[in-house]
C-alpha cells in the first residue's frame, strides 16, 4: 500500500488536488471570526505559534468558554485557548503558554499586555470622556437659572396635550 509507514518512493502526482486556497472567512463574516482571525498569538515557542495559525486559517480554533486551570498555579486564570499555563506564570517562569516547554518565546507576553494596556487606556479615555459628559451635564443643572426655568414653564404651556379615556 502506498500509505504504509515508511514508503516514500511515490511514483504518481496526488491525485485530487484543489484549485483554490481555503479561506476561512468567506462565508463567515462574524465579529467572532474576525476576532479569532485578528487574535495575536504571544506568549508561546515557534512550533506552538504555527499549530495556532493552522488552527486559525483551517477555522479549527475555538474559543474557551470559561477558564482552565493552569497546571502551575492550580488557579482558573488560562484564558486563552489550548494554552495549559497561565499569562503570569509563563511570564515569570519564561516557558511556552502552550506546551510547557523552556523554548525561545517567539512574541513576549509583555508585549501582549502592552497591547491590552493600550486598549484599556482607550477605554478609560472613553470613560473619560462619558465622566466629562456627566459632569457636564450636573453642570448644566446646577447653573440653570430662573430665565431659563421660565423659558421652559412657557414651553411646556404651549404644548398641546390631549386627555383621553382608557
Amino acid at each position: 500500500m502506498s500509505s504504509e509507514r515508511g514508503n516514500v518512493s511515490r511514483t504518481r502526482p496526488q491525485r485530487h488536488q484543489n484549485a483554490r486556497a481555503f479561506k476561512n472567512d468567506k462565508y463567515d463574516t462574524s465579529a467572532r471570526c474576525k476576532k479569532i482571525n485578528a487574535k495575536l498569538h504571544d506568549g508561546v515557542c515557534q512550533h506552538c505559534k504555527g499549530i495556532l495559525e493552522w488552527r486559525v486559517k483551517f477555522r479549527k480554533y475555538k474559543l474557551l468558554t470559561k477558564p482552565k486551570k493552569c497546571v502551575k498555579c492550580l488557579q482558573k486564570t488560562v484564558k486563552d485557548p489550548y494554552h495549559i499555563i497561565c499569562r503570569p506564570c509563563a511570564g515569570k517562569l519564561e516557558i511556552c503558554a502552550k506546551c510547557g516547554k523552556q523554548e525561545e518565546i517567539v512574541i513576549p507576553i509583555d508585549k501582549g499586555q502592552d497591547r491590552t494596556h493600550s486598549e484599556t487606556s482607550k477605554n478609560g479615555q472613553e470613560s473619560s470622556k462619558l465622566k466629562d459628559e456627566l459632569d457636564f451635564d450636573t453642570n448644566f443643572s446646577s447653573a440653570d437659572s430662573d430665565e431659563d426655568s421660565d423659558v421652559l414653564e412657557e414651553q411646556f404651556k404651549s404644548m398641546n396635550f390631549e386627555k383621553t379615556e382608557i
